[in-house]
């Protein structure tokens, strides 16, 4: 048990209500009410109905929408096809209006606000209140006020509004003008036609005005609407992206001016483009710009996975993950630390973003952790530290994975094997400095009785069921992402309404329903080859054999599953699971929805399933819009890029800097990560960086894979390195502490994530990525591939390229634990601390060290040349026996000498 129970009495769990006003604070959401809340809900759950129709038919599928035939009510199938930049418009549509709605334009706290409520106040001490002027002044500040300022985030401004119908005319205009659009990306904006053309009602009101007529319609909303997604930007995301973004667009239009005979900078002069070249590029294209590669992969992949997450945290797997990691872990030594990192490992599989996955699952574990003796920092560090590593944890990871499927063309289950590695190594060394810190002050368990590992299991086993299935729809079926997620989402689905359905008394009735719409289908099957809705319609012909039907039907049992628990809710409407605990925020919503309707729903089981669907594709929504609109607006960058021909200067200029420097590419390229990452999402981070820095790396021999991946890394890193330090700063407000330097020790903490991404890029089979044999012939981003079974039984290969590399940095994390914490089993003092840092440095990425001494000798003047293999081996070697002499000396004090504040000795 911990030796330190003076904790004070602040370290008390937050509640679910205090978890979600953090969050709200930081990304300034608002808190509706009423009509405005009401169109938050419906709008993100079309928005996710939307998304669940592209990934269950692509982009041709059916609504069955009311028509009036002979005065009576009927349902007709409405076949909608829609072009790529028609779903990329509709998935960009949907997130502008849910920010104009959810984010406020300003709280009137900016210094754009106060100098103008400050200009007013001025005004009226110098000419009295009752002055013309003052009163005038002052009814100017009311209206802007009132058509721009939200200061408690809690209602939508006329400003909101008038974004969201220029949003809707936009999306409509891709809809329904299409064939025009087409035109224009053949002819340019010019050949589009004004706003008069399109709308012949506004004919008599703008038809004389010059502007209008001198201007098509299209160009006049690809302004608007790059504009809105600049604002949206700086909504969600921040000013400073916003600013970084929008210079990239003035880049476009006046980069030319740069002469390109001036020394390095000469080489970012681009050809002279106009402003209607501009936004056909930014507006109207699917290769770049606002619907370019990383809206597509956001329509294709990301939002269906935030999705899965959604109905996953909804059915209550976020707290059984977070249960399961202390009863796994909880008793141990350090035991609320290590539980924080498994759940929040746990947890990264369901939630792509620091920020929600510190706040909601440090609501539970960093008050536990408080209480067994670490201090409020180092709480709210350890939790920041690994809620971050969930962006970087397979089989889920975060969106940026996704984008980095579509930009190096490579299939996911092969991201995930490559990912996989590292990712585990980054969650055991904060495992190891968590349990050093433990050692060092004695800390134990927790005090709370928890139950058994298998106890637990057995209560909620169905939660992994849905992670498996992904896993074998990925890799086992080779199958599509969004296959293979649509494909999981409907087990899941299936999964909690069967779950939901079943008891002691339901179960006969469950089973037989289901067996019985599965049997109808399939003799419908056998009969007429057709469905039974088929049949019921008139339709049918030829019966097929029973192994064709069942090869039909068999893939839709989970469909089958939910109909039966459907029917068995209904016929038993009391029934309650004796093992399903979905969100309470389910439950919140059911009840509430029975109260405004004057019955009692919160205990209606069929209606509280309704309510977990519903909910799910709620929060779906509401997740995904930070992502959408940070893809959206982060495309306008590489479409920058590639559009005005910078790529290839940007890479000599960075080439020429780093003065063919390995090491001083790797450090810039980091140091880039982690500034440009500060206080935006990784996914902005990675898209920016890959677009300038990608390239380069692989011209530096990197493999294309482990060059996106280290980029991936420092992204992520950004979260929590001061002074930004986003989510260390959501974690202090959780833990009570002190925001700098909570994000101090998450920083300190995630060392190995920092050094880990020089092991890989430097030793690919780190990331289990080889040479192809014929890699000489191939161009530089085709050279690599993953490895397979062969090359794992040729040990002539895996022994020294993956086996050994993989377990010095396993080694080298133990000694870089040794070297922040100051303790292994003993205390280490600082000259034996400084030797672990070197030895951790040997065992981890070598190359780093050798091939800075070969760039000092190189400026002298001398060139070495070295088996580089053999060179590695050899400093893997000392740093091996450097880390042993070390552990055996530090063992034996320990054996002689007591430590930490309990006077025991301090053995690990």
């Amino acid at each position: 048990m911990s030796t330190n129970d003076t904790q004070p009495d602040d370290a008390e769990e937050i509640s679910r209500e205090e978890a979600d006003e953090i969050i709200d604070e930081i990304e300034r959401r608002r808190s509706l009410q009423g009509l405005a809340a009401l169109a938050v809900a419906v709008i993100g759950i079309c928005f996710s109905l939307f998304q669940l129709a592209l990934a269950a038919r692509s982009f041709t599928f059916t609504i069955p929408l009311p028509t009036v035939d002979l005065g009576l009510l009927t349902v007709r199938p409405i076949q909608i096809s829609l072009q790529l930049l028609q779903a990329n418009a509709v998935h960009v549509g949907f997130a502008l209006v849910l920010t104009f709605l959810m984010f406020p334009a300003t709280m009137g706290d900016g210094p754009l606000s106060r100098r103008l409520g400050g200009a007013v106040d001025a005004a009226a001490s110098r000419l009295g209140g009752s002055n013309p002027l003052s009163r005038v002044l002052d009814g100017v500040r009311r209206a802007v006020r009132w058509a721009f300022v939200d200061p408690d985030r809690s209602r939508v401004t006329p400003f909101d509004v008038a974004c969201m119908i220029v949003s809707l005319l936009a999306v409509v205009y891709f809809l329904t003008e299409f064939r025009e659009i087409r035109d224009i990306r053949a002819f340019g904006l010019e050949s589009g036609r004004p706003i008069t053309g399109v709308y012949s009602v506004l004919e008599p009101l703008l038809g004389g005005v010059p502007f209008v007529s001198e201007y098509s319609y299209a160009m006049l909303l690809g302004v608007l609407g790059v504009l809105l997604v600049l604002e949206a930007t700086r909504r969600t995301l921040g000013l400073p992206l916003m600013i970084i973004v929008a210079s990239f667009i003035v880049y476009a239009r006046w980069g030319y001016l740069i002469s390109g005979n001036t020394p390095f900078v000469g080489l970012l002069a681009i050809p002279q483009f106009t402003w209607p070249d501009i936004i056909q590029n930014l507006w109207y294209n699917t290769e770049n710009g606002v619907f370019g590669i990383p809206v597509t992969v956001s329509v294709s992949f990301i939002y269906i996975f935030i999705l899965f997450g959604s109905f996953l945290e909804m059915s209550g797997a976020g707290q059984w993950f977070i249960d399961l990691a202390y009863a796994a872990t909880g008793h141990r030594k350090g035991g609320p630390a290590k539980s924080s990192i498994l759940a929040s490992g746990f947890m990264g599989t369901i939630s792509g973003s620091s920020i929600a996955n510190t706040v909601t699952t440090g609501a539970f574990t960093i008050p536990l952790m408080k209480k067994s003796g670490y201090s409020p920092e180092f709480s709210g560090a350890v939790e920041s530290s690994a809620s971050s590593g969930g962006q970087i944890l397979p089989p889920v990871m975060g969106a940026a994975a996704f984008l980095m499927v579509q930009y190096t063309a490579t299939p996911f289950r092969e991201i995930i094997i490559l990912a996989t590695i590292p990712a585990v190594v980054f969650f055991f060394g904060v495992w190891v400095m968590v349990h050093l810190k433990a050692v060092q002050q004695g800390i134990g368990g927790v005090d709370a009785d928890t139950v058994s590992l298998g106890t637990h299991l057995k209560r909620g086993w169905f939660y992994l069921v849905p992670i498996v299935l992904l896993l074998y729809y990925l890799i086992g079926a080779r199958l599509s992402v969004s296959r293979s997620a649509w494909f999981t989402l409907v087990a899941l689905v299936a999964l909690i309404a069967f779950i939901a359905a079943y008891s002691e008394q339901t179960r006969a009735f469950l089973l037989a329903s289901t067996a019985a719409i599965f049997g109808v289908e399939l003799a419908s099957y056998t009969v007429a080859g057709v469905p039974i809705t088929g049949l019921l319609a008139g339709a049918g012909g030829a019966g097929v054999p029973l192994g064709d039907a069942l090869a039909v039907i068999g893939p839709r049992i989970g469909w089958y599953a939910m109909l039966g628990s459907v029917a068995t809710m209904i016929v038993h409407a009391d029934v309650q699971s004796a093992v399903l605990d979905l969100n309470p925020t389910v439950q919140t919503a059911a009840e509430s929805a029975g109260e405004r309707t004057g019955r009692d729903l919160g205990d209606n089981q069929l209606f509280r399933v309704g309510t977990f669907v519903v909910k799910s594709m709620e929060e779906g929504a509401r997740t995904a819009v930070p992502v959408v609109i940070a893809v959206a607006a982060a495309g306008i960058i590489p479409g920058v890029i590639s559009v005005s021909g910078l790529g290839p200067n940007l890479t000599s200029l960075l080439l020429e800097l780093s003065g063919g420097s390995i090491v001083v590419m790797l450090l810039v390229t980091a140091v880039a990560s982690i500034i440009l990452g500060m206080g935006m999402p990784t996914t902005v981070t990675y898209i920016i960086l890959i677009s300038m820095l990608a390239t380069p790396l692989v011209e530096f021999g990197i493999p294309l894979l482990a060059a996106h991946l280290y980029i991936l890394y420092f992204g992520v890193m950004a979260d929590i390195t001061p002074p930004v330090a986003v989510a260390a700063y959501a974690a202090s407000g959780v833990a009570k502490s002190d925001p700098f330097e909570t994000g101090v020790k998450a920083f300190s903490l995630s060392l190995n994530k920092a050094i880990v991404p020089f092991a890989f890029v430097l030793a690919p089979g780190i990331v289990l990525l080889r040479e192809k044999a014929n890699a000489d012939e191939l161009p530089l981003r085709e050279q690599y591939r993953v490895v397979n079974f062969a090359d794992l039984a040729e040990l002539s290969y895996s022994v020294p390229e993956i086996l050994i590399p993989v377990v010095g940095v396993f080694l080298g994390v133990v000694a870089l634990g040794a070297t922040v914490i100051g303790t292994l089993y003993a205390d280490v003092p600082k000259p034996e601390r400084a030797v672990f840092a070197l030895s951790s440095l040997l065992l981890m990425a070598p190359r780093l060290l050798s091939e800075s001494v070969f760039d000092v000798l190189g400026l002298a003047g001398v060139s070495v040349s070295v088996n580089a293999l053999l060179l590695d081996l050899t400093l893997r070697g000392v740093g091996l026996v450097l880390f042993v002499a070390l552990t055996v000396r530090n063992r034996r004090k320990a054996s002689v000498e007591p430590a930490g504040p309990s006077g025991e000795p301090t053995t690990a």
